[in-house]
């Protein structure tokens, strides 16, 4: 890692955690989890636990063949088995926080955190629709405020305020907008209405605010993760939008304009606010490298 606020160099979800981590000085990630009070996830169906199960949506993952190889079956996650979170829980040594949509996620079940992603969910309140209800960003923004009115009843303030600065926020978020808005010009304006550059601009300026309104509360801890290579999805290769095994480049080109903004972003909220950290997680590069050098993985 360059400085707190970047990485370069991960491979796998497991180094990832080592990054959370390691901004916060801690050597052996299980031994010091008493460093990470608890996780806060936001963002979309790459991290969703199952909180669109609650929802009336399409973009539902509570059917087979999703949860095969998870022993709870199919819960909501957009995955055979374990998602992202669930791996980073089990390397800090506390629980995967459940879905704040579920009616049972309330006292202790929210003592290690909640997990508020929603598949099809965006930046922007409007990605997504065409499949239904769903938490957009700003949404789960409030929904995290909710939460707190929960704590208040069960720590005092001082106690609240250590548990959400020894708390990490993970927001994986922004590929919806593209995918399931910007790239969707007959169900959405916006590719009309902005150019690439300036949607991409549009998209970093509605994540910070959100970011700083969850700041505003009391969490210190951040990572960021940016947009992997969506011009890769099998979705839009079988488009015949690019050449039979290549990617679509100008969608990757799409995403790196985000991907530069989130990034100036992260190092601008490091800069402004000493008293937190801010790490910006190189997802394009993780799945870059997979895709480059499928037999290392």
């Amino acid at each position: 890692m360059r400085n707190r606020g970047v990485w370069e160099d991960a491979s796998t979800a497991t180094v990832l955690v080592l990054v959370l981590c390691s901004s916060y000085g801690i050597a052996e990630v299980k031994s010091q989890s008493q460093k990470v009070s608890g996780l806060f996830v936001f963002g979309d169906s790459l991290v969703e636990v199952g909180n669109n199960n609650f929802l009336n949506t399409i973009a539902r993952a509570n059917y087979f063949p999703y949860g095969i190889d998870f022993g709870r079956g199919s819960t909501g996650r957009f995955s055979n088995g374990k998602s992202l979170i669930d791996f980073i829980g089990d390397l800090l040594g506390i629980p995967s926080p459940p879905p704040f949509a579920d009616p049972s996620t309330v006292g202790t079940r929210i003592l290690y955190g909640v997990n508020y992603a929603s598949a099809s969910a965006g930046i922007l309140d409007e990605s997504g629709r065409h499949y239904g209800d769903r938490y957009s960003l700003s949404q789960q923004v409030l929904n995290f405020e909710n939460t707190l009115n929960q704590y208040r009843t069960m720590m005092n303030g001082s106690a609240l305020n250590q548990f959400l600065a020894k708390s990490i926020a993970v927001v994986v978020t922004g590929s919806n907008d593209y995918i399931n808005n910007y790239l969707l010009p007959g169900l959405y304006g916006s590719s009309r209405n902005y150019t690439a550059q300036d949607f991409g601009n549009l998209l970093v300026n509605s994540y910070v605010r959100q970011i700083l309104a969850l700041h505003s509360v009391g969490l210190r801890k951040f990572f960021l993760a940016g947009i992997g290579p969506l011009g890769c999805i099998p979705s839009l290769r079988a488009a015949a939008l690019a050449p039979t095994g290549r990617c679509v480049d100008l969608v990757n080109q799409m995403v790196g304009t985000f991907n530069e903004g989130l990034r100036s972003m992260v190092d601008q909220l490091n800069r402004n606010h000493p008293n937190a950290i801010f790490v910006y997680g190189n997802t394009y590069r993780v799945f870059g490298d997979i895709l480059n050098n499928p037999a290392a993985f």
